[in-house]
């Protein structure tokens, strides 16, 4: 409705709109570097103003209002698509993905997925032979970069950094954009905690950068990689990713920050305080460790006993397991075939990959995947009702650590675990009618919901999204990586409060009073 000072009260758009100046602060930090290295800084300035203005619109003209629960749903939700879809106007007025034999929807749908796979920091990409990354200018990778360092963190948790007056209601935006099972709350005002979070984030970026640069990196790949590896999104400037280096320091280098970003910031935020690291006091990183040092160990031998020199493999074992255990998505396959491209590796290397796609990284962190305390409490769960089938009268407790978790948070991470499935069954049907075939498929729906990247089949790390998927297979892989960024349930409630909108507008029948009465017995 309308409100003091000419102002709509709407949330959803004031979020946006924010979101959208922050969206025009990068591409003209983009703009700027075209204007020395690159060849549409025009373009770049005029994408930049544009998208300032449609921001400015929406920020000075709405205020948030009154936020429930559904409302902040909808806001977190509409705000990851507007900024998905205003990404796309640098990519298309600088023409990236125009080439031979792409229609004018082909280039919208690739604008579109290239900045849906940025903002959700997944890695997946549609630069390759046909389209090499470093035919673009500087600017417009600085930009493509800097969409996975800001959707790492969080666009909106940056939103309600800048906002102020926020208390309960803007813990609930962060915690409908945190991965995991809600956001620790570090301070007693929700602002301050935002503000806290992002300057961890960037600290460790600047750090990143330096170490890049010491292993050997140039000044911008070690600024360009820094925002990306933080961020485990995994887009590089070049199209070999990390494979153009065909370094081991420089490997190590990236697998240490990307650990980094994959571990629960409040745990670095801990760390800062004590002055002390406590990230091995916490039961869901040491299981993490725990994966990532079994799964490496297994890969390489698998390697090894394929024919695979042991140190070679177990190098090649290491930073894949990482990469793709934190959902970095990078590559160090030096080219098509080579030692590190897993998509040529044996069977049961690839089925343990394909583990490591859905379990992702810890609560609280830039990872995607399911996350491991909810594959602990999933599989206590499910050890709980094998011995309730042994013993029915018997009470048992789902236990994490030395503590008993509550059943709300158990039947909640039931239902998040089963309506991913259902989305990766649906999403798997679709994508396969589409005309890709069902190794190529599965695995794609995979990485989007768990924003990884590369994928296996027709899309492993050293291809193309569009060698192994069609354009409308590709607007469904990016919607699906929406969905997994923002942990399915933003999603589904922003698609359905419009629904209960339009019920609420219905005129009243006998239908509607019968709702409004069981509704009411309910209650």
């Amino acid at each position: 409705m309308r409100s003091w000072r000419g102002r709509w009260d709407s949330a959803t758009a004031h979020v946006g709109g924010i979101a959208l100046l922050v969206v025009a602060g990068a591409v003209a930090v983009g703009t700027l570097v075209e204007f020395v290295d690159g060849d549409e800084a025009v373009s770049m300035l005029v994408a930049t103003l544009l998208i300032a203005v449609l921001g400015s619109l929406l920020r000075y003209t709405t205020r948030t209002g009154e936020l429930d629960r559904t409302t902040v749903f909808t806001a977190v939700g509409f705000t990851w698509l507007l900024v998905s879809l205003v990404g796309t106007v640098p990519y298309l007025l600088a023409g990236t993905f125009v080439r031979e034999g792409a229609g004018t929807l082909v280039v919208l749908a690739d604008a579109f997925f290239e900045s849906v796979s940025g903002y959700t920091a997944s890695g997946s990409t549609i630069f390759g032979s046909h389209n090499p990354i470093e035919a673009q200018g500087s600017g417009i990778l600085l930009y493509r970069q800097m969409t996975q360092w800001l959707g790492g963190m969080g666009i909106v948790v940056l939103v309600v950094a800048v906002l102020p007056g926020l208390r309960a209601s803007g813990l609930g935006l962060i915690d409908a954009e945190a991965p995991g099972e809600g956001a620790d709350q570090l301070t007693p005002k929700v602002t301050d905690t935002a503000r806290a979070f992002w300057r961890i984030y960037a600290a460790l970026s600047l750090a990143a950068a330096l170490l890049f640069l010491a292993v050997g990196m140039g000044p911008f790949d070690a600024v360009a990689h820094a925002l990306t590896s933080i961020s485990t999104g995994g887009f590089s400037t070049h199209s070999q990713s990390l494979g153009y280096f065909n370094s081991f320091a420089v490997e190590l280098a990236v697998m240490a920050v990307m650990l980094l970003g994959a571990a629960s910031f409040t745990l670095h935020a801990r760390s800062y305080r004590q002055r002390r690291f406590v990230h091995l006091g916490d039961p869901e990183f040491r299981w993490y460790l725990g994966i990532l040092g079994s799964m490496t160990l297994t890969v390489a031998a698998l390697l090894a006993f394929d024919g695979m020199d042991a140190l070679r493999a177990l190098r090649m074992a290491a930073f894949n397991v990482v990469t793709l255990g934190t959902s970095g998505g990078f590559g160090n396959a030096t080219e098509p075939g080579s030692d590190g491209d897993f998509a040529t590796w044996p069977a049961g290397a690839l089925v343990l990959l394909l583990v490591l796609f859905v379990v992702g990284g810890c609560t609280g962190s830039t990872a995607g995947g399911i996350k491991v305390t909810r594959l602990r409490i999933g599989a206590a769960q499910a050890y709980r009702a094998l011995r309730a089938m042994r013993r029915p009268r018997a009470l048992f407790h789902v236990r994490y650590g030395r503590g008993v978790v509550a059943e709300s948070l158990v039947e909640r991470i039931a239902g998040f675990m089963v309506v991913f499935g259902m989305f990766a069954v649906i999403g798997t049907l679709v994508v396969a009618a589409l005309g890709t075939d069902l190794v190529t498929a599965f695995t794609g729906v995979i990485v989007a919901l768990c924003n990884i990247g590369p994928a296996l089949g027709e899309a492993g790390p050293t291809a193309s999204f569009v060698d192994g998927y069609s354009a409308p297979a590709r607007m469904v892989l990016a919607m699906l990586m929406l969905v997994g960024r923002l942990e399915i349930f933003p999603m589904v409630l922003m698609l359905i409060a419009p629904y209960r909108g339009i019920r609420r507008m219905a005129p009243r029948g006998p239908l509607r009073l019968l709702l409004d009465r069981r509704r009411a017995t309910d209650a």
